[in-house]
């Protein structure tokens, strides 16, 4: 938890004193991907059932899939046009939340929780997914006429 609130600090004065940097654009959401994939691992490896490892799966999938997308679009010149949505920062806040709770889990009742918190911020991986596309959709439509042509 203390790594999550760090990052969202470090992000949070590098906008407000405006010392924002393209390393540290690129940096700061593969450190985040880092800390919520090792969290996952490790609560899969502790409850060792399908309805954690399922939304996990799903997480990890996203993950790459929108971090290939990025950096395609990045290298056709379309960078922009993939920048972070609100929603993918609501789902990677729920995301460290849950990941901290379910692994400090002191009560059953936390547990609970956790994977209440778990599974929205598995719903909201989806839905920015699918925001993501949507953004690209024209872009990547434009740009395979363009070369079937």
């Amino acid at each position: 938890m203390l790594a999550a609130i760090t990052d969202w600090l470090d992000g949070f004065l590098a906008r407000r004193w405006k010392q924002t940097s393209r390393f540290g654009a690129f940096l700061d959401p593969v450190a985040d991907k880092i800390m919520v994939s090792a969290a996952l691992v490790v609560i899969v490896e502790y409850f060792h059932i399908w309805w954690i490892t399922l939304p996990t799966a799903i997480i990890i999938t996203r993950e790459i899939i929108i971090s290939a997308l990025r950096q395609w679009m990045a290298v056709i010149g379309y960078r922009n046009n993939v920048a972070v949505l609100w929603i993918a920062k609501v789902k990677t806040i729920l995301q460290m939340l849950s990941l901290f709770v379910l692994l400090w889990h002191p009560t059953t009742i936390f547990i609970v929780i956790g994977v209440i918190i778990f599974y929205v911020a598995t719903t909201l991986t989806f839905l920015s997914m699918f925001r993501y596309f949507r953004a690209v959709c024209n872009d990547l439509l434009t740009i395979l006429f363009r070369n079937i042509r």
